[in-house]
């Protein structure tokens, strides 16, 4: 991409669902040179050269001629492509060390929640049970296995490996990630799976990955490990499980217990049946929150770089959509 012109145009604020004027505040502070817009009024489309975006409004960036870049306010960009006018323009996902360290912070505590027993403690608890004599395996009797070894996946299996956790991991491409035994393609789907005791699923959504947590994965999974039947964590996106795999391989006994942070339809309906199984720990998209004042530098220095040289990091490719 050639450099781009040095200039001072608005960036639009396209996202729902989230305080504005936490970010506005935030922009204040890190970009006071830069004006940040959350409506665009008649006759000014032509002002705006950036655009914030989660789950924008469908077609609301179809119109803005000199928009020049698209980014990304989570750490996925599905939601992006859920708006069939999205522009044919740069779309950039926002990486940042503090919503890494959010959602390794998730993965680990759900991964140490389930090895420690926590479930089956609690659940002792409201009926006053004292008891101790369960068997408690050591961490690295136990191999957790990621499926999605981007930036997030990473982290989290350098933290996992940190605690003794044997560590696995599947992507769609080969990937080559130090002490991580990884898995690659379709081919190598089942040698992944058969060996996994807790299975952390922080793939992109993409018309390759929906519904993959499926009947057609929990099949191929191990029966009995040193926790039982495996453990299925979701901290991706809900479109990656099927609600309805994931109730029937419980009490089939072919997964022993769920931590689930996404889900198909949010906010999870009251008549969802997840809510009352108790192998289910259910927590509302909470695992990796955006937060304005650590994105808003990050996002302020990618602009600051395209603008002095095109330079553009971290680019969804459309195609893959991710």
């Amino acid at each position: 991409m050639s450099a781009a012109t040095k200039n001072t145009g608005k960036i639009y604020f396209a996202a729902t669902g989230w305080d504005p004027e936490i970010w506005m505040q935030a922009f204040a502070k890190y970009a006071p040179d830069r004006e940040i817009v959350t409506e665009i009024k008649a006759g000014e489309e032509a002002s705006i050269d950036y655009a914030l975006v989660w789950k924008q409004k469908r077609g609301s960036l179809a119109n803005l001629p000199n928009l020049k870049v698209i980014f990304s306010l989570g750490a996925g960009v599905d939601h992006v492509f859920h708006d069939d006018q999205v522009p044919n323009l740069p779309i950039v996902r926002t990486v940042s060390p503090d919503l890494t360290m959010r959602m390794t912070e998730y993965v680990v505590w759900q991964v140490l929640d389930h090895h420690r027993l926590g479930p089956q403690y609690r659940a002792q608890q409201l009926k006053k049970i004292w008891r101790e004599d369960r068997r408690q395996p050591a961490a690295n009797e136990v191999n957790v296995g990621i499926m999605g070894l981007g930036v997030l996946g990473r982290d989290a299996a350098d933290k996992l490996k940190h605690l003794g956790f044997n560590v696995s991991g599947w992507s769609r491409r080969p990937q080559d990630v130090a002490g991580v035994n990884t898995y690659h393609g379709k081919d190598g789907l089942s040698d992944f799976l058969k060996q996994v005791d807790i299975l952390v699923c922080l793939l992109p959504l993409t018309p390759d990955t929906k519904g993959i947590l499926s009947m057609s994965v929990f099949g191929r999974m191990k029966e009995d490990g040193p926790l039982g039947a495996p453990i299925l964590i979701n901290a991706g996106r809900g479109g990656l499980q099927n609600e309805a795999d994931i109730q029937a391989a419980l009490e089939r006994g072919l997964l022993s217990a769920a931590s689930l942070d996404v889900f198909e339809t949010e906010p999870l309906p009251e008549s969802s049946p997840l809510w009352g199984n108790p192998k289910i720990t259910i927590t509302p998209h909470a695992a990796a929150s955006s937060s304005a004042n650590a994105l808003t530098p990050e996002v302020v220095k990618m602009i600051t770089d395209y603008e002095r040289d095109g330079t553009l990091t971290n680019l969804v490719d459309r195609e893959k959509q991710y």
